[in-house]
């Protein structure tokens, strides 16, 4: 079995070695919508600097961009994949299938997962995450059970809430916002509910939380966007009322017209999501095939403009996109695994 998967690889390589170079001068790179503006700004700064092609960077979603990534090794294959979560234990093991055998992670900063609404929008919002829960949830408690979502206003969550319609535009399921919302959203929103605790105590089960407090909703309020932030973006400034599920970024680059919804009271901003007070605070990730460096054209010299202090430095020009920046070990660590390929990804759970 580990001779036939080597044997496979090494054609693979081979393959690429001998054409690439004809095949495409252009690196590959799928993944997140999240992560998309970072790495379509490092793709502009590296045509602009080197006057090499610009990378042909597509915006798949992370559980998207996970499956394209792993196909396998060769010039038909993309080379880099941006994340919004780290790589999950099947994703690894379908690349270790598919020879791809050697990745380098990249943890690039932190973004926050943003609520926001257009700036015509008149209320001052700031909701709990458990408001948060009773809004987008499948099922919610009642009477010590859990039922389907009967909430179709805010007003009815809360009276102090908007006495309009719950219409709120978030990502599909192969978004990794989508999974990052489901856990620090949905998971703790639900969790902060006594009767939800009591009823999770008296089950027994563990995992009951995860089991039952994941599910969005399909019966209207919850509309999921596809995996273009933008059209959420769009959405949000032809409907008022509506609110929308999207990464810090796209908050930070249409502050002109949308506000965010402040959760327990905080504020989506750079410092919050930094020191871990904003609630819905995430890592995010790029993953590259080191079997492509030094055959794909340019594809070393792009990731070392990726590690660079120009691009991820306090300050740098990801952070003027809304990145926010690992502090200076971190970042020091991270610019030396990465750029030298020395450290292999591992996935075991």
């Amino acid at each position: 079995m580990n001779t036939t998967k080597f044997t496979v690889s090494a054609i693979a390589l081979i393959a690429v070695s001998a054409t690439a170079a004809a095949a495409r001068d252009q690196i590959r790179i799928v993944g997140s919508s999240t992560v998309f503006p970072y790495t379509q700004a490092v793709a502009e700064e590296f045509a602009n600097q080197t006057g090499a092609p610009a990378p042909i960077v597509e915006s798949t979603g992370t559980g998207g961009g996970m499956q394209i990534f792993c196909e396998g090794i060769g010039e038909d294959t993309a080379d880099l994949t941006g994340a919004s979560r780290a790589m999950k234990k099947s994703e690894y093991d379908l690349c270790v299938s598919n020879g791809v055998t050697d990745i380098s992670e990249a943890l690039i900063g932190y973004d926050g997962l943003s609520l926001a609404v257009s700036r015509e929008n008149e209320t001052d919002w700031n909701l709990t995450l458990a408001q948060v829960f009773m809004a987008l949830a499948a099922e919610v408690p009642q009477d010590g059970k859990m039922v389907a979502n009967p909430y179709t206003k805010w007003s009815e969550i809360d009276s102090s809430l908007p006495d309009t319609d719950i219409v709120v535009l978030g990502p599909p399921p192969t978004s990794g916002t989508r999974d990052a919302f489901v856990e620090l959203a949905m998971h703790a929103g639900c969790e902060s509910i006594e009767e939800v605790e009591a009823i999770a105590e008296a089950s027994g089960n563990d995992d009951w939380v995860k089991e039952n407090c994941s599910r969005m909703r399909t019966d209207g309020p919850f509309i999921e966007a596809g995996e273009n932030d933008n059209l959420i973006v769009q959405r949000l400034n032809s409907d008022p009322n509506a609110l929308g599920i999207f990464g810090y970024s796209f908050l930070f680059e249409n502050r002109d017209t949308l506000k965010d919804v402040r959760l327990n009271g905080v504020e989506a901003a750079m410092e919050t999501i930094a020191t871990g007070d904003y609630p819905l605070s995430r890592p995010l990730f790029f993953y590259v095939k080191n079997a492509h460096r030094g055959v794909i054209p340019n594809l070393q010299e792009f990731v070392e403009e990726y590690m660079s202090e120009n691009a991820l430095a306090p300050g740098g020009y990801l952070e003027e996109r809304g990145l926010v920046a690992l502090d200076d070990a971190e970042r020091a660590a991270l610019q030396e695994a990465v750029t030298t390929g020395s450290v292999k990804l591992e996935v075991t759970e």
